[in-house]
């Protein structure tokens, strides 16, 4: 008789979900660094709008960055297998595409 196999444990830490954990949307980003941290602040900026609050701030060491930005590569390998390609226009940066300042509309001449 062949025994049926044990499941598999939780890789890493059970996390613990508060019932009054605030979600923020953010679909803006600045980085910075330290030679011993990682700070990345996110912010929601409106369409028309020149200034964007920060809503949250995410303090991490060098290690824990680079091994999000594997976690996140592999997930977003994941999104797009099951979604389609993530298009990103070619003629910037992503960063210029996903964290530039937002650029109103041009200055409306004097009316003569």
């Amino acid at each position: 008789m062949t025994t049926p196999p044990l499941p598999q444990k939780p890789v890493g830490p059970t996390l613990e979900l508060p019932a009054d954990l605030e979600l923020i949307y953010a679909n803006l980003a600045r980085i910075a660094h330290s030679p011993s941290d990682i700070v990345i602040d996110f912010a929601h900026l409106l369409p028309g709008e020149a200034r964007a609050k920060i809503r949250s701030r995410v303090v991490m060491t060098p290690l824990s960055a680079k091994l999000l930005v594997k976690a996140l590569a592999e997930n977003i390998g994941r999104y797009e297998a099951a979604f389609g390609e993530i298009n990103v226009p070619n003629n910037t940066s992503l960063a210029d595409n996903l964290f530039k300042p937002f650029q109103g509309p041009p200055p409306e001449s004097p009316k003569e």
